[in-house]
C-alpha cells in the first residue's frame, strides 16, 4: 500500500482530499502545521481534522513550525512593504515552509507521496493549472523544487469546488460542523486588513506627499505602506477631475507618485529569477505565456535572461501587450498552456 502525507488545514478541501485518497487506496498521514500565533483558530481546525482522523481511522500530527514561517515569510511581509514593495507571502511559503516540511517529513517516516488540497495539476512533470480557473493556485506554485513535482498529488486539481462542496458536505457530514467550516484565508495571518499587522511592528500613519511623474507635489497621503500599486484611493489630489493612480512608492521620502490609468502601462517587466530553468532561454528567446499577478489574465511574452550589475539572474518579459498595475514584489509566473515553466519575483 503507498503512503501518502497529506497536509491538512481542518477545512472543507483537505478533509475531502483525505476521504479521496484513502478511497483510491492510500495509507494517509495527515500533518496540521502551525505556521501562526492564533491559539483560537488552531483549536478550531485541530478539532476538525481530529474529527475526520477519528472517523476515516487515520493517524495525524501537529507539527509547531512557527519559528520558520516567521523567518521566512511574515518577517519577509513585514520587511517588504517596509521597502515600499508589495509581497507575496503564499508563494514564499510554499517552497520554503509548507512542501520543504512535508518532504522533509515524508523522507524521515517512509513516505512516497505529499498531497495537499490545492487547486492544481501535475501534468509532463510540471505544476499545471486547475481545472477550477475560478479556483487554480498554481500561480503560487511556481517555486516548488523540481525533484518534489513527481511525488506530489493534487486530489482536487481536476475539480470544480462549487461542483465537489455539496459532495463534501453529504460524504463528510460525520463531521457535524462541516457545513461551518470557513475557507482558507488567502494570507493565513490577516485577519482584515494587512495593515492591521504593520501597525504591530512600525507606524504606517505617517502623512506624506503625493507627487505627479515630474516631482510635483499635488496632494497629500496618509503613509506610503497603506498603498500597492494601482490604488486609486485613500489620498488626495489637488483639483482633480479624472482618476489618479499610485504609479510608484517611495519609502526614503514616505512620497507616492500618481498618474492616470494609461501611465500603469508597460510592455515590459523585471523579475530576479527564483525557478525558470536556465535550459528553457539558453539557445533563444522563450516565447510563452506570463502572469504579473494572481488575478491577472495571461499574456503572451518573449522571455530572456540576463545579468544585472550585481551578477543577479533577472528575467525580462517583453509582454505583446500592456499590462497595467506591475507591483514590485509580486510574482512573475511563466506558462506554457496550462503548465507552470517557473518565475520570479518582479523588481
Amino acid at each position: 500500500m503507498k503512503k501518502v502525507l497529506l497536509l491538512m488545514s481542518g477545512g472543507v478541501d483537505s478533509s475531502y482530499c483525505a476521504y479521496l485518497l484513502q478511497k483510491q487506496g492510500f495509507l494517509v498521514h495527515g500533518v496540521y502545521l502551525k505556521l501562526h500565533d492564533k491559539e483560537q483558530k488552531h483549536s478550531y481546525y485541530i478539532s476538525n481534522i481530529e474529527k475526520c482522523a477519528k472517523h476515516l481511522d487515520i493517524e495525524y500530527s501537529v507539527i509547531d513550525e512557527r519559528e520558520l514561517f516567521k523567518k521566512k515569510v511574515y518577517d519577509y511581509f513585514v520587511e517588504s512593504y517596509q521597502k515600499g514593495l508589495t509581497p507575496n507571502p503564499c508563494a514564499m511559503c510554499n517552497p520554503f515552509v509548507k512542501f520543504g516540511i512535508a518532504f522533509r517529513l515524508a523522507d524521515e517516516m517512509g513516505f512516497d507521496s505529499v498531497a495537499t488540497g490545492h487547486y492544481a495539476q501535475i501534468k509532463e512533470g510540471k505544476i499545471a493549472q486547475g481545472a477550477d480557473a475560478q479556483k487554480d493556485q498554481s500561480y503560487f506554485l511556481f517555486g516548488l523544487k523540481p525533484e518534489w513535482i513527481e511525488r506530489i498529488i493534487f486530489p482536487l486539481g481536476d475539480k470544480i469546488k462549487e461542483e465537489i462542496k455539496p459532495i463534501a458536505l453529504k460524504e463528510l457530514s460525520w463531521l457535524g460542523t462541516l457545513e461551518t467550516y470557513r475557507d482558507s484565508q488567502e494570507i493565513c495571518f490577516v485577519e482584515n486588513s494587512y495593515i492591521d499587522v504593520l501597525k504591530k511592528h512600525c507606524n504606517t500613519d505617517v502623512n506624506g506627499d503625493v507627487l505627479d511623474t515630474n516631482g510635483h507635489k499635488i496632494g497629500t497621503h496618509k503613509g506610503y505602506m497603506q498603498y500597492t500599486i494601482g490604488k486609486r484611493k485613500g489620498f488626495t489630489v489637488k483639483g482633480a477631475l479624472n482618476p489618479h493612480y499610485v504609479l510608484k512608492i517611495n519609502p526614503q521620502d514616505n512620497t507616492i507618485v500618481v498618474g492616470s490609468r494609461e501611465e500603469l502601462a508597460t510592455k515590459e517587466v523585471r523579475a530576479h529569477n527564483f525557478s525558470l530553468p536556465h535550459t528553457l532561454c539558453d539557445s533563444k528567446e522563450l516565447e510563452c505565456e506570463v502572469k504579473i499577478r494572481y488575478k491577472s489574465n495571461k499574456t503572451r511574452a518573449k522571455i530572456a535572461l540576463e545579468r544585472d550589475e550585481n551578477g543577479h539572474e533577472i528575467i525580462l518579459a517583453r509582454l505583446s501587450e500592456p499590462v497595467y498595475g506591475v507591483a514590485s514584489g509580486q510574482a512573475l509566473v511563466l506558462y506554457d498552456d496550462d503548465k507552470v515553466l517557473g518565475g520570479g519575483f518582479i523588481l
